[in-house]
C-alpha cells in the first residue's frame, strides 16, 4: 500500500508535527487502523491521544499473562478513563500451565524462543490477522533499542502495515508533561518476561 518513498516524504512532512497531527494524517491516510499496547509506562500517552482522534479505534492488548498486579490495576484504570474499545488476546496456554512445563527461559536458554512465540507473538500474529489493520500505532520511541532507533514517525512493518509512532522524538521528560497536562496515569513496576534487558528487541517490532 505504501512505498518507501512514501514513507520517507511523510517522516520529512511531519518531523516537527505534534502527535495530534501525526495522528490525524495517519487516519486520513487509512480509517483500517488499530492501535497496540501493553500497558507499559507512558501507553498513556499513545492510547490517549489516538482515541481522542477516533474513539473507536481498536485497542488490542496482547497480555502475556505475566504482567504486575501494578499493571493490571493500571490498565483497568486507563480502559475506564478512556473508555478504550478494548480487544483482548491471550496466550492459548495459561501461564500455570506453562510454569509448570517451561517456565520462564532465561534468554540463552533454547526455549526462550519458544516462550516468546507462545506469550507473545502469536497472540500479536492472531490479533492482526483478524483486524488486518492498514494503520498501526505504536508508541515506540527513538533510544529504546538499536532497531527503534533505526526507523522513525512513520516506518513499514514486515507485513507492510503503516507503523506510525507519534511520539518518536520525544523524551521521558516531555512525556511526563504530556501525561500530566492530560491528567493521565503511569505505571513503572512493569515486567516484560521475553526481555532480559530494556533495550532487547522482542521481535514483535523488529
Amino acid at each position: 500500500m505504501f512505498t518507501e518513498e512514501q514513507i520517507q516524504e511523510l517522516n520529512k512532512a511531519f518531523a516537527s508535527a505534534t502527535p495530534a497531527e501525526i495522528v490525524k494524517k495517519a487516519f486520513e491516510l487509512s480509517n483500517e487502523a488499530v492501535v497496540t499496547t501493553n500497558f507499559r509506562p507512558y501507553e498513556a500517552a499513545i492510547l490517549h491521544v489516538v482515541n481522542a482522534e477516533v474513539s473507536e479505534v481498536p485497542v488490542v492488548w496482547c497480555d502475556t499473562g505475566y504482567n504486575t498486579p501494578q499493571t493490571y490495576r493500571h490498565a483497568e484504570q486507563v480502559i475506564k478513563d478512556l473508555e478504550l474499545n478494548v480487544f483482548l488476546y491471550v496466550p492459548k496456554q495459561t501461564s500455570s500451565h506453562r510454569d509448570v512445563v517451561l517456565g520462564i527461559p532465561a534468554v540463552d536458554d533454547p526455549n526462550h524462543a519458544l516462550f516468546t512465540e507462545q506469550v507473545k507473538l502469536e497472540p500479536f500474529r492472531r490479533a492482526m490477522e483478524e483486524h488486518k489493520p492498514k494503520v498501526w500505532f505504536t508508541n515506540l520511541r527513538q533510544g529504546q533499542t538499536a532497531f527503534r532507533n533505526s526507523i522513525d514517525i512513520f516506518s513499514l512493518s514486515a507485513d507492510g502495515v503503516l507503523k506510525v509512532s507519534p511520539f518518536y522524538y520525544w523524551s521521558d521528560e516531555k512525556l511526563d508533561g504530556y501525561l500530566e497536562e492530560n491528567n493521565l496515569p503511569n505505571e513503572f513496576k512493569y515486567f516484560d518476561p521475553t526481555k532480559a534487558l530494556a533495550n532487547r528487541e522482542c521481535g514483535l517490532h523488529a
